[in-house]
């Protein structure tokens, strides 16, 4: 769930050199982009959790 932008940058810079390295057969760019959407993913899921650990207070 992308409450915000906290890992949006990241997931979409990941997606593009994903698809960039699958495109020019560039291994190591296409795991550098799926590490960097990954990367995304975990900002926006630690902001979910903080934020539902705010509402609780």
């Amino acid at each position: 769930m992308v409450s915000d932008k906290h890992g949006l940058k990241d997931r979409l810079a990941g997606s593009l050199k994903e698809i960039q390295g699958k495109i020019t057969k560039d291994k190591p760019k296409e795991v550098e982009g799926k590490l960097q959407k990954t990367r995304g993913k975990v900002k926006d899921k630690a902001q979910d959790i903080k934020d539902d650990l705010d509402k609780k207070k």
